[in-house]
């Protein structure tokens, strides 16, 4: 099966895009063209895909990118069975003669222009309406994939849910120490960089360093910037995921500090089930999927929307107590490998591709998925 990926948005190297979706095709023997924005991102592309450069469409600079969207999706087109977009924006640039066409839903869009800074405050009122329609019209015509169950909600429909899963060490991950905490993902004011900030300052007179791994929006960058030339913390910028997430081990608490806007309300904070994966106690704010998670397995701690001081508390008693922050570790990595390890829905999720495409399901994605998996 020849399949053609396409993202304006989203980086390269996007752990669902790149290291679970495409690796599982890839393991299964699946050609793949992958349309994305390597030379912005200051990404090589791997060998075993043939890519695509376009512009990346952030805040308001899409227009270069919506404008070689098109023309990059027909080259990419040329003899595939099957196309997969991640970004809403691709719909409305679409080849008019293509394959059969997936929509991988990775958020509420609608929802998450109000956490969108960069936009006037009539289109962050006016935009969600729009938002519903192009969604809707997408149900009508193309196969639909979702990210999260709670968004079949927006759908008249019943879609396959891909949920955002890791690859989970079968070994025991390192025990927390009581020096170091972290932050892996991307880093905007709604997912509490201003709060993450403060706390590693709070943090710093107690000898615990705060490393944050993820690009960030432009407006907060000066803030990072101002900070880890203070000493304050230490921000590595985009990391690869596999790379990010070795270098959470041994923390003694990963953090998730999201605010309570519409489009977190709904979903499962990726990097929860992460710090779980690395055996890392985690603090989170109350958001419900993520507070019920960590509760219910006894992985962590959850803190009240922004709460320094009720961060600081948690950050400072798992510390204290670094048997009871390595059986939080522990816990927290049994459920991950149990319930949240993507070999374990890699092959359903490419059977699905090979059905919605006409192609014989001859996969031996299991395998394959699961040597990239011991390669950890």
């Amino acid at each position: 099966m020849r399949v053609c990926v396409g993202t304006i948005v989203h980086h390269p190297e996007d752990a669902r895009i790149m290291h679970r979706q495409i690796r599982a095709l890839l393991d299964a023997g699946h050609d793949i063209t992958y349309v994305a924005p390597f030379t912005d991102c200051n990404v090589t592309p791997d060998p075993g895909i043939r890519a695509i450069d376009v512009p990346r469409a952030t805040g308001r600079r899409r227009r270069r990118a919506l404008k070689a969207a098109r023309k990059a999706l027909k080259r990419g087109l040329d003899g595939a069975d099957l196309l997969i977009v991640h970004d809403i924006e691709l719909l409305l640039r679409l080849p008019r003669r293509r394959p059969a066409t997936v929509w991988d839903v990775h958020e509420d869009t609608a929802a998450a222009i109000e956490a969108k800074p960069y936009l006037p405050e009539v289109l962050r009122r006016t935009l969600p309406s729009l938002v519903r329609g192009i969604e809707a019209r997408a149900e009508r015509r193309m196969h639909l994939i979702l990210a999260e169950e709670a968004y079949q909600e927006r759908f008249s429909g019943t879609h396959p849910v891909v949920l955002n899963t890791t690859y989970v060490p079968r070994r025991q991950p390192a025990p927390p120490a009581g020096n170091r905490v972290i932050y892996v993902g991307h880093l905007s004011a709604a997912r509490g960089a201003v709060e993450l900030v403060e706390l590693a300052r709070r943090l710093l007179p107690y000898g615990i360093r705060t490393d944050l791994v993820g690009a960030a929006d432009q407006e907060i960058r000066p803030l990072l910037r101002d900070a880890q030339r203070e000493g304050v913390l230490d921000w590595y910028g985009y990391v690869p995921n596999q790379h990010a997430l070795r270098m959470a081990e041994g923390a003694v608490a990963g953090l998730s500090l999201l605010h309570d806007v519409p489009n977190y309300r709904q979903s499962m904070p990726t990097k929860v089930v992460e710090y779980m994966a690395r055996g890392v106690p985690v603090v989170t704010t109350p958001l419900p999927a993520a507070a019920s998670m960590v509760e219910r397995v006894g992985c962590g701690v959850v803190v009240p929307f922004g709460d320094v001081d009720a961060a600081l508390h948690a950050v400072l008693g798992l510390r204290d107590d670094l048997d009871g922050a390595a059986a939080m570790g522990k816990r927290g990595h049994e459920e991950a490998l149990t319930h949240h390890h993507w070999p374990d829905q890699a092959g359903e999720f490419v059977g699905r591709l090979e059905e919605w495409a006409g192609k014989p399901v001859t996969s031996a994605v299991e395998i394959g998925v699961l040597e990239a998996w011991h390669a950890i």
